[in-house]
This record gives C-alpha cells, sequence and structure tokens, in this order.
C-alpha cells in the first residue's frame, strides 16, 4: 500500500521548508513534511480526512494543520513566495473553470453566496479563475460563485500580477473596459470579438492558439479529486487546497 502514498520530493520539500512558520510558541509541530504528504494525499486521493493512512501519523494532526494554516493564509502565501521567483513572464492568459460543489460544501453560517458557491442549472457550483504565465503555471487565482461572469473579476485578478507584453484570453473576455485597461497599461490583447460586434478587433490566431496552456493546466489541477470537486465548506480551505496542488503539479515538478 506504501507504493500508492504521496511523499514530498527531497527537491520539492528544500524548495518549501524556508518559508514555513518557525519561532511559534508550545510544544514543537510534528514533522511537517509528513505531515504535508498526507495533506497532499488527501487531496489528490479525495479520501475523508479521517480515512488518511496511518504512515502520515493522526487524522486530527493532518486535518488541524491544514485547517488552521489555510485560516491563517499560510498555504497561500507559500505559493506566492515560490511563484514570485519565477522570472517575469512576457505573455499571461486568464480562464476560468466550473467545479462541482458537493453536498459536504454547503452549511456555512455566513452564506453560500459568501463561501464562492453559487446556484445554477448544474446544482451548486463554485468558479476557479486563473491568470497563467507562457508556460502554463498559474500566477495568482481567486473563487467566485459558479454563476458569476468571467470578465467581474479580470481586472482584480490582474492587478494582482506583473504586468506583461500581451494577454490571452477567450471571448468571455472582450469587454471594452478591459481592452482599453489594458491598453493604457502597454498590455496587447489577444482577444477574440463576440458575434455582437459590428466591428470586431484583429486578432492574431498564430499567438491565440498558445492560450492552450491555461486549459492544460486547470486539466492538470483538476487531476487532484478534491481540486475537480469541491469538498471544503469555507473558501479559504478550497482556495488553500489549490495553492498546495498548484504549487506542486506546476512550479515544483
Amino acid at each position: 500500500m506504501s507504493r500508492h502514498l504521496f511523499w514530498l520530493s527531497d527537491e520539492a520539500w528544500a524548495a518549501i521548508e524556508p518559508h514555513l512558520p518557525r519561532g511559534r510558541p508550545g510544544k514543537p509541530r510534528v514533522d511537517d513534511r509528513t505531515v504535508i504528504s498526507g495533506i497532499l494525499h488527501v487531496l489528490k486521493t479525495g479520501c475523508r480526512w479521517r480515512d488518511v493512512p496511518a504512515a502520515y501519523g493522526p487524522p486530527t494532526t493532518i486535518y488541524n494543520r491544514y485547517n488552521r494554516w489555510a485560516g491563517h493564509g499560510i498555504w497561500q502565501r507559500l505559493f506566492e513566495k515560490i511563484a514570485a521567483s519565477g522570472a517575469v513572464p512576457d505573455e499571461l492568459s486568464i480562464d476560468s473553470s466550473h467545479v462541482k460543489a458537493h453536498r459536504s460544501a454547503a452549511g456555512s453560517k455566513k452564506g453560500e453566496w459568501e463561501e464562492a458557491i453559487g446556484r445554477s442549472r448544474g446544482g451548486r457550483t463554485c468558479k476557479i479563475h486563473c491568470l497563467a504565465d507562457d508556460r502554463g503555471r498559474p500566477v495568482a487565482f481567486t473563487l467566485t460563485p459558479g454563476n458569476i461572469a468571467d470578465i467581474s473579476v479580470a481586472i482584480p485578478l490582474l492587478s494582482r500580477a506583473t504586468p506583461a507584453r500581451r494577454l490571452l484570453a477567450d471571448k468571455a473576455y472582450d469587454a471594452d473596459s478591459l481592452r482599453n485597461w489594458l491598453r493604457q497599461r502597454r498590455i496587447k490583447p489577444v482577444i477574440p470579438s463576440t458575434a455582437s460586434r459590428r466591428k470586431p478587433y484583429p486578432l492574431d490566431k498564430r499567438i491565440y492558439r498558445r492560450r492552450n496552456v491555461i486549459e492544460r493546466l486547470f486539466c492538470h489541477l483538476k487531476n487532484w479529486r478534491r481540486i475537480a470537486t469541491r469538498y471544503d465548506r469555507h473558501a479559504t480551505n478550497y482556495l488553500a487546497a489549490i495553492a498546495l496542488v498548484a504549487l506542486i503539479t506546476a512550479w515544483l515538478k
């Protein structure tokens, strides 16, 4: 059975370990590498936290570490620090992907909408909005309810990244407000026009073909079962899961 367990490689651990919290009061923590490997095993297989294999230690320790550090934003900051070490790309791509919210994700006291869960004909859904570099590595991401338009979070998401020379996006991002915002920052929009435009904008189809990098990124993320289906009730916990998986699949592979 140990063959099927997930363990952080030496290279991945060497990149992660310097950014973990140090000097916290209280008794020493259970081995960080083992606990984080256990968290990643749950995210990959989709098993319940209480069913985590004994090789990783007590299930309560695994879950409490994941939950507590998610609430403190530690997993997200870990992603941001390692992603920030990459070179500034010439090209960025933006897109979103729907995720089905499991019934266990319902019931937050804040309400489903505040936890980025919306209702549509497909039931409860959440939407991951992601910005990726020219190598298909995530640079920034956010969550919204599944029935929110992609364009509504495009500018806030782009504002979190270093400007690139070009932005690739599909027709969902064809809005004059976004195009003008990009031009003011000398970013070339490579976005096809919608059919409703009387005078379509010119499109460099050769460059636009490279938008497939962000589509492949979502495929890699959704190979992890707790990303493909949202089981987390709180948006902060689900964002933490995305940050960890994005780190492992894109930045530390």
